[in-house]
């Protein structure tokens, strides 16, 4: 890491504190005392452990879609080590941004040729994404409804990542069907943008046509390998399922009892979507509100709303980025195999 992005881990991690902070001002101090006494340490950590579960699946993803394309095998620390330093980046960054990227540094860390290392970033990123939408679409048939009418302000938010996403996969899929006739758009979107940007609207237009045609080059690899794309769609599935579940244990954990697990997944679901909007490196602010509007129906004071906040966006979030500093810091052992 470097200074810049030490700075950010920082800021993030003074974020939060403050977040709670002010969370804490109407909150019964005694209620909150209780609501940890009465913990149930079981339960928070199966949180935990679903937590790293979903790193695990996230790495075995990046294993399926490495498997025919390397001249060594990878240890168990070299697979593990990338969901880590994304989870860490995309935390510091604004829109996640920053996990791409690091994921890529890290992979060439572990001598994989950069071209074949953004290929394979590209086909998990396509993958997730579209595990997100499918996701989403199930959660909103079921549960949307009930959300629109209790929750009519965060509806109109759920509805602003669900078109970010679908714009995303629309592109994407664009690029993939018709690329020819995607690519000259571009080339006409950037036309006003090179008149006011002038030099760097040049370069900005090269780089995007150059990263058209990765995306495009890579939609070609991802016809051919059907099978490997549906396992790799599979695990991501069951990465994320680990990921939702997080917050059901940490009820669980709070003594919150007879909860229906779908309606928790779908709220949690609907979160995901929610954060996606927000600019602030991991949705600082949004998963908070969103977090407190959806399930303060389940829990019976301040005190264990605030605290299930907290617990639920530490393992999330902030547990992410301590293993991710471990994964930047830690050196790669090459006779660890995970073959």
């Amino acid at each position: 890491m470097n200074r810049k992005n030490i700075w950010a881990f920082f800021l993030m991690l003074v974020m939060g504190i403050g977040i709670f902070a002010w969370e804490l001002r109407n909150t019964n101090i005694n209620s909150l005392l209780k609501s940890i006494t009465e913990l149930n340490f079981g339960w928070l950590l199966v949180a935990f452990l679903s937590m790293i579960l979903s790193f695990v699946f996230e790495a075995l993803v990046l294993k399926v879609l490495l498997n025919g394309r390397l001249d060594r095998k990878l240890s168990t620390w070299e697979y593990f080590r990338i969901p880590l330093i994304q989870a860490l980046f995309n935390a510091i960054t604004p829109f996640s941004s920053g996990g791409q990227p690091a994921q890529l540094v890290a992979l060439m860390q572990s001598k994989i040729e950069p071209g074949k290392a953004s290929s394979v970033l590209l086909m998990k990123f396509i993958v997730f994404q579209t595990m997100v939408m499918i996701n989403f679409i199930v959660a909103l048939i079921v549960g949307f409804k009930h959300i629109a009418q209790s929750f009519s302000g965060l509806s109109i938010l759920i509805i602003g990542g669900f078109a970010i996403h679908i714009f995303t996969i629309s592109v994407l899929l664009m690029i993939m069907y018709y690329y020819k006739f995607t690519k000259k758009v571009a080339i006409i979107i950037m036309k006003p943008v090179k008149l006011i940007a002038k030099k760097d609207g040049v370069k900005w237009e090269k780089k995007l046509l150059e990263k058209i045609n990765t995306f495009y080059q890579e939609s070609l690899i991802l016809k051919k390998e059907p099978y490997k794309v549906f396992k790799a769609a599979v695990l991501t599935f069951i990465q994320l399922l680990f990921y939702y579940l997080v917050v059901y244990f940490v009820l669980l954990s709070l003594n919150v009892s007879h909860i229906n697990i779908i309606k928790v997944l779908v709220l949690q679901i609907m979160i995901v979507m929610i954060v996606s909007i927000f600019p602030i490196p991991g949705g600082s602010g949004g998963a908070e509100y969103s977090f407190k509007s959806l399930f303060a129906g389940f829990l019976p004071t301040q005190g264990s709303l605030v605290l299930g906040m907290f617990l639920w966006r530490f393992i999330t979030y902030f547990f992410g980025m301590f293993l991710g500093i471990l994964g930047t810091a830690k050196k790669i052992d090459a006779n660890d195999s995970m073959e």
